[in-house]
């Protein structure tokens, strides 16, 4: 029986790449940082009961883009009025923020934006990709390529980062 890493220690090995794949779905800073403390209580509870023999990047991952989808579900319901609109969004926090990187990645087709988020910035297989998708490996494969090709030709040279997943 292989013994499972403390929680705390995946939450430090997992987390970046939780917000990564958040940020690209949600395209909104305060969404994907809800969307990761949604994810990691989730993950919480079930932790216990989680088979040894588990991956936990791809579990976590999958955690992270169920708690996307309830975000997205919620918030669509739910009128936000505000009184006056804020002059300028805040970019505090915001990585690549002043690179355009977000900009780019949010303008992305969804199809193109949820294969680049899952691959890439996840770190997940083409087929668990696909199966998240409601896809085949094949189209995700091909959607993160062109999605891909879109970021490099509309960022500047050197700005498109070099994620952890991009090599699975």
């Amino acid at each position: 029986m292989s013994m499972r890493e403390p929680f705390e220690q995946a939450v430090a090995r997992h987390g970046p790449a939780v917000m990564r794949v958040c940020r690209a779905v949600l395209r909104d800073q305060a969404d994907a940082e809800d969307a990761w403390s949604e994810t990691f209580l989730s993950a919480l509870r079930a932790w216990p009961d989680l088979p040894a023999s588990t991956n936990v990047e791809a579990w976590i991952v999958r955690v992270a883009q169920r708690r996307c989808v309830d975000l997205i579900r919620r918030r669509s319901r739910t009128p936000m009025p505000v009184e006056e609109l804020p002059e300028r969004p805040s970019t505090s926090g915001l990585p690549g923020a002043a690179d355009g990187l977000w900009d780019e990645v949010a303008a992305l087709p969804e199809k193109q934006r949820l294969a680049v988020a899952y691959h890439y910035l996840g770190g997940l297989p083409h087929a668990e990709t696909a199966e998240l998708t409601g896809s085949t490996p094949a189209a995700v494969r091909r959607a993160a390529a062109d999605g891909v090709a879109t970021l490099r030709r509309g960022l500047a040279p050197g700005t498109l980062p070099s994620p952890e997943g991009a090599d699975r």
